[in-house]
């Protein structure tokens, strides 16, 4: 069976533009914003089309200098990603750089190898976003770029890396829902997710652990989901194995992000359970999608526009004064209570 070429037309569609205004990207003829031609090169990738845009001729750009975004995921499939990516390029677009996005391979990860076709030489600036492996991400901070990190490794907060850092906040926020949940009647609660895959994970995992001792409880593994990170969370069929193998199902569960939370409710309706009326949910991230579920989803919404602008502030400045300290800036989260949980 032929594999079908991917064209500039179906980038232009599933970008919801013009064919010309894809073609500006590439062949460099024409100005378009930064944020445009972030979602155009972060939608071709995502589609597989890898032709190297041209570069704009701008008097003011700095000439062969760029900002090279490095991830492990495609950030438009994420809400949280898409919102930051649109942010931090449009600040940055403005500021004169050109924004490149390379998707790290797992491959790349293992052998410890530089994404193609990237050249240090011509980058002026790192983000690291979705990057969650300690050695790669030590191996980023030792080609002495400028590089920011959004999110890292388990206990990032408590390593010396050699980068400037962002994190939401994630421990204060897990245990005001937690507190929550106690204060509607809960007593058995249980975690969901994977709390090595990432510091803002392992950090809800702890905010989780720190409110139940607060209120005399003992957090038990049996009521909790915390297999490692797969797409099998993604499964309701799956979630709804592990409720069943549970001494009893909790009266509440606390996911590591809206994905998890909403595949659980699916997996609580499939078990025969209601929500929040037998089982309490909540997530964590602010998504669109937790507003539209059924029920809506009690979660912490994550300025992710304004870490997006943060994130490119403290990259310029670094670019412009390399030898500043380091700076580490959490940013605040806000808890919001839907219908997935009683009051």
């Amino acid at each position: 069976m032929a594999i079908k070429r991917v064209t500039m037309q179906d980038i232009a569609d599933a970008c919801g533009l013009s064919r010309n205004t894809v073609s500006k990207v590439y062949n460099g003829r024409g100005s378009v914003p930064g944020t445009t031609r972030a979602l155009v090169l972060a939608k071709a990738q995502e589609l597989g089309y890898y032709q190297l845009p041209a570069e704009t001729a701008d008097p003011g750009r700095p000439s062969g200098k760029h900002i090279a975004i490095l991830t492990q995921h495609k950030l438009l499939q994420h809400n949280f990603g898409a919102l930051f990516l649109t942010s931090f390029t449009d600040h940055l677009s403005r500021a004169g750089y050109t924004i490149k996005i390379f998707e790290i391979s797992c491959k790349e990860i293992r052998e410890k190898r530089l994404p193609q076709p990237l050249k240090l030489a011509d980058t002026s600036g790192i983000l690291g976003i979705e990057l969650f492996d300690r050695d790669y991400l030590d191996m980023i901070c030792s080609w002495n770029k400028p590089t920011v990190f959004v999110d890292a490794f388990v206990r990032a907060n408590q390593s010396l890396m050699n980068c400037d850092f962002i994190s939401m906040e994630n421990t204060a926020s897990e245990m005001v829902l937690v507190r929550q949940m106690i204060q509607a009647g809960a007593s058995r609660i249980g975690f969901v997710g994977d709390k090595e895959h990432c510091n803002s994970f392992y950090e809800r995992w702890v905010g989780y652990t720190l409110a139940l001792r607060e209120a005399g409880l003992t957090p038990d593994p049996a009521l909790c989901i915390l297999a490692e990170d797969s797409d099998l969370y993604g499964d309701p069929d799956w979630l709804a194995e592990q409720l069943s193998q549970m001494p009893a199902v909790p009266d509440a569960f606390v996911c590591a992000n809206d994905y998890l939370a909403i595949h659980l409710l699916s997996a609580l309706k499939k078990s025969g359970l209601s929500i929040p009326g037998d089982v309490m949910v909540a997530g964590f991230d602010g998504s669109y999608d937790a507003d539209l579920c059924d029920p809506p989803l009690t979660t912490v919404k994550i300025p992710s526009k304004e870490i997006g602008r943060l994130a490119a502030v403290l990259l310029t400045e670094r670019i412009q004064s390399p030898n500043a300290p380091y700076r580490w800036t959490t940013v605040k989260t806000m808890p919001i209570q839907r219908s997935s949980t009683r009051s």
